[in-house]
């Protein structure tokens, strides 16, 4: 593609820059504005005229056999691939403020808001109205079709920015951005084509028009037989963005590809305010500091999106209404008439308490992978808590809820209970404190861990930057860095790292890294390497483990010639250039995962078109530098045959009796990985389990007779997902016993539809909030997860049936909050419930009915709340008003 105008900066800005010299902030700030993500708004211009009806030739990627393939689809689909993944990209970020409409030109209806006022701008349709995009704006322009009108471009690009102007009206901020899809085929009226550019430069609209097979001098396309018409359209839509201020113009197919890409994210950081403090500034203040700094990230780590599982829903959606968990795919358009089709998969755990049996208090505990656990907190109870099996009878199981457990951590071979979730936290103080000096030599690069933060003066203080920068640059020069702990806020768990000068030519600054504590360190200790010791304790000079001479220059010319640094390209001087640049290096995980996701959102028959191969940048650094292979080939030779490497050929597996073969492949070894810990447990440990889903599939059958009972009958084999466990923990180990098979939990006959961390279900909300307002020590949390539930029931489908259960539920709360001192809670429940039922989608009949009662629903006056000897911030004309 080609750009009309280059801006002054391309680079994008990563941080702030401050100085200590504040004469020169303002110019960097106004000179250098980074560009905050999302409130963008950008008008897809599609173009239906009957040439975009035309078939043409995509190229496929390779056949199974490695054949060519081909597809034929119209220009119009082929065109609608790039809107569809500019869309996916925005929904793939999910920023409401990032949002697009869609316009086409040659529709057969005219439905735009310039002829709505003024009439002419024929065959301009407003095809999808300005908002956040969905799944439902991908099946709209799916639906996208050829006609037998032709359309203006110049008319649908006025109506774009007219169209775009009303919606941003109060919203100048905003960036606004328009793309043009067309073939170039279709008539353009040209009269003063001038004004609607100088408008689009008034409004700093950016431009780009995507042509269907137009020639790109930089793609290196050129297209053959091309017609007068588009000839002329081309040299036109050149000669419109050349007199743009932010414009640019290129063809399709390059344009598909550029959507490929890998790109990095680079957004403004927000900075934060904290202090810089070196001594103790209470006791001592003669001889401490302290100084006003702010933060911001400098990395960010990017992880790929994580997958959700869907199935088909079975059941009939009206029949499952109740159902709380499951998020359903709409396929049609309009919520009132939308069909279920798919429903989330999510996974529940419940939990069980195991009557039968004694633990063996002498035998040690093997902890779990865990770091925390819950523990039975109901008087008496020291039970194992573990799952039920398939095949074993579980009589002896008592479910326990999670409200019935508290929090376990992990301490040494035992499990330390936390009643309260949480132990006391520290008395820290929000700040950053330095605690020492040390050279920068003998930092353990391996030890810094997390992301990086920047650290910059207080860029509102001359003088506060200058104290600032005179501690950066003594470390600088004293090549020192800097131990601190940071605490983000008072109260808050405190981090150590270190604190690295930067010095550069107008802004200094430190560098944050964080660093694990000595606790969470595992020292492990090995033999010499080099230092051998034998019997009689003489110290041997020669074996077969310690490497000659001659060995150890072999390896050392190996490494060297495997050198990357000057692997790569030449310069403008003829100089080797390094082969890596960690800039220009991508995360395979994180990409190729994000052109999957959005091939398929674009694509609707993936056998017809597949996934296709990786953008060539992507791979770049996936393949050794030619250059290097060829050094090194003699230094491998040279190695291989002083060290004497040797292929070791593959041990054949001993074949049992039995036909049970012990696994040798490395792939096989995986299904002997992790054996389940021993089944003898103190009697002051419990370990808790969680089941799946009674949706779940059951665990397949357990595989018996492995070798590895031979060497440890207390010890099981996992294979899979599937788990063997004894049937009493207290049971001597017998052999040849065979383990029960687990199976799916016992279902409850009702399910109280208790959400994590509530005590009120949504199958019986009055009944669990009767029975925890009669305990007497939660009424606050009590009150607070009813409101919760009534909202969340109210605004469920087909909820009309609970209305008479939900007008009770707020009845007895209103009168509840009323005698125990929880007006405000009361006023805020009601005031978000009208909220929530007056707007869309909402449910105005039930609110019709909560006014209905009156007066007992309403907010809590003051007046009525000193008869009880509570306070409330509404009048009584407020609370007699708010159902008018």
């Amino acid at each position: 593609m080609s750009h009309s105008h280059q801006r002054e900066n391309n680079n994008p800005i990563t941080c702030p820059h401050f100085t200590s010299r504040p004469t020169r902030i303002i110019s960097l700030t106004t000179t250098m504005p980074a560009e905050r993500a999302g409130y963008t708004v950008t008008m897809f211009l599609i173009d239906t005229s009957p040439s975009m009806g035309k078939l043409r030739t995509v190229q496929l990627p390779p056949g199974p056999n490695n054949e060519e393939r081909t597809s034929e689809i119209t220009r119009l689909e082929w065109a609608l691939q790039f809107v569809k993944l500019k869309i996916q990209e925005m929904i793939y970020n999910g920023r409401k403020t990032d949002q697009c409409g869609v316009i086409v030109f040659g529709s057969e209806d005219t439905n735009n808001i310039i002829n709505e006022q003024n009439g002419g701008y024929e065959n301009v349709s407003d095809y999808i109205p300005i908002a956040q995009p969905n799944a439902a704006t991908l099946s709209k322009l799916d639906a996208l079709k050829a006609t037998d009108i032709y359309g203006d471009p110049l008319d649908a690009i006025i109506v774009g920015i007219h169209t775009q102007a009303v919606h941003l009206a109060s919203k100048k901020t905003w960036t606004r951005k328009i793309v043009l899809i067309t073939d170039g085929e279709s008539p353009i009226e040209l009269e003063d084509w001038e004004a609607t550019v100088d408008k689009m430069n008034s409004l700093n609209v950016s431009m780009t028009i995507v042509g269907v097979d137009f020639d790109s001098e930089n793609f290196g396309y050129v297209e053959a037989n091309k017609t007068e018409m588009k000839k002329t359209n081309e040299a036109f839509f050149h000669e419109f963005i050349s007199k743009v201020d932010n414009g640019i113009v290129g063809t399709c197919e390059e344009a598909l590809q550029e959507t490929a890409r890998p790109d990095i994210k680079q957004t403004k950081s927000a900075l934060m305010g904290t202090l810089l403090r070196l001594g103790d500034v209470d006791t001592k203040a003669d001889e401490a500091f302290e100084l006003v700094v702010k933060t911001s990230k400098c990395t960010a780590m990017s992880r790929p999106k994580s997958w959700k599982k869907f199935a088909v829903r079975e059941t009939n959606p009206r029949e499952s209404s109740q159902d709380e968990d499951a998020e359903i795919d709409m396929e049609d358009d309009k919520a009132e008439t939308a069909k279920v089709a798919y429903a989330q998969l999510k996974m529940r755990s419940e939990y069980y308490v195991e009557q039968g049996g004694e633990a063996d208090a002498e035998d040690d505990v093997k902890m779990e992978d865990d770091d925390e656990i819950l523990l039975d907190k109901r008087k008496g109870k020291d039970k194992e808590v573990r799952l039920p099996s398939e095949e074993e009878n579980t009589p002896h199981l008592e479910k326990v809820e999670r409200e019935e457990l508290i929090r376990g951590f992990k301490y040494g071979t035992t499990y330390a209970p936390c009643p309260d979730g949480q132990f006391p936290r520290l008395n820290t103080r929000k700040g950053i404190d330095i605690c020492g000096f040390f050279l920068a030599k003998n930092f353990r690069r391996e030890l810094s861990m997390g992301e990086i933060q920047y650290v910059w003066a207080d860029p509102n203080s001359a003088k506060q930057q200058a104290a600032f920068s005179s501690i950066v640059q003594a470390m600088y020069e004293k090549d020192a860095i800097a131990i601190a702990r940071w605490v983000t806020k008072d109260g808050m768990d405190c981090k150590m790292g270190v604190l690295t000068p930067v010095v550069r030519d107008e802004v200094d600054c430190l560098l944050w890294a964080q660093m694990p504590f000595a606790d969470d360190v595992r020292k492990y200790t090995f033999a010499s390497l080099d230092h051998l010791v034998n019997k009689k304790g003489e110290v041997l000079t020669e074996h077969p483990f310690i490497p000659t001479e001659e060995q150890l220059d072999a390896m050392d010319n190996f490494v060297d010639a495997m050198d990357l640094m000057d692997a790569g390209d030449k310069d403008e001087e003829g100089n080797r250039t390094p082969w890596f640049d960690t800039l220009e290096s991508y995360n395979p995980s994180v990409h190729r995962t994000k052109q999957a996701m959005f091939h398929c959102a674009v694509v609707s028959d993936l056998s017809a078109n597949p996934l296709p191969p990786p953008h060539p940048e992507l791979l770049k650094y996936f393949d050794t530098p030619k250059r290097v292979l060829k050094r090194s080939r003699d230094a491998l030779e040279e190695c291989k045959n002083v060290l004497k490497v040797k292929q070791v050929p593959k041990k054949v597996a001993r074949t049992r009796k039995d036909g049970h073969a012990l696994a040798q492949d490395e792939d096989d070894n995986l299904l002997l990985e992790g054996k389940e810990p021993s089944l003898h447990h103190d009697m002051s440990q419990i370990q808790i389990s969680e089941a799946p889903s009674p949706d779940n599939v059951k665990a397949k059958a357990s595989v018996e007779n492995s070798e590895t009972e031979e060497e440890d009958e207390e010890e099981e084999l996992l294979l899979d997902k599937v788990k063997k466990r004894a049937t009493s923990p207290s049971a001597a180990p017998r052999k040849n016993q065979p383990l029960p098979t687990p199976a799916r939990s016992m279902s409850p006959e009702i399910d109280p539809g208790r959400a994590p961390d509530r005590i009120i279900g949504s199958t019986y909300p009055l009944a669990d909030f009767k029975k925890n307002i009669a305990q007497g020590d939660v009424v606050t949390k009590a009150v607070e997860d009813l409101a919760a539930v009534i909202i969340e029931i109210a605004m469920r489908p087909f909820s009309s049936r609970r209305h008479t259960e939900l007008i009770e539920c707020m009845q007895f709360l209103r009168e509840t909050a009323l005698l125990e001192d929880e007006i405000d809670a009361w006023n805020a429940f009601l005031v978000n419930l009208k909220d929530k039922c007056t707007f869309e989608p909402g449910n105005q009949e039930f609110w019709s009915e909560v006014k209905g009662v009156g007066r007992g629903l309403s907010l809590i006056s003051n007046k009525e709340a000193k008869q009880n000897g509570g306070t409330s911030k509404v009048s009584e004309s407020g609370s007699i008003n708010f159902f008018s």
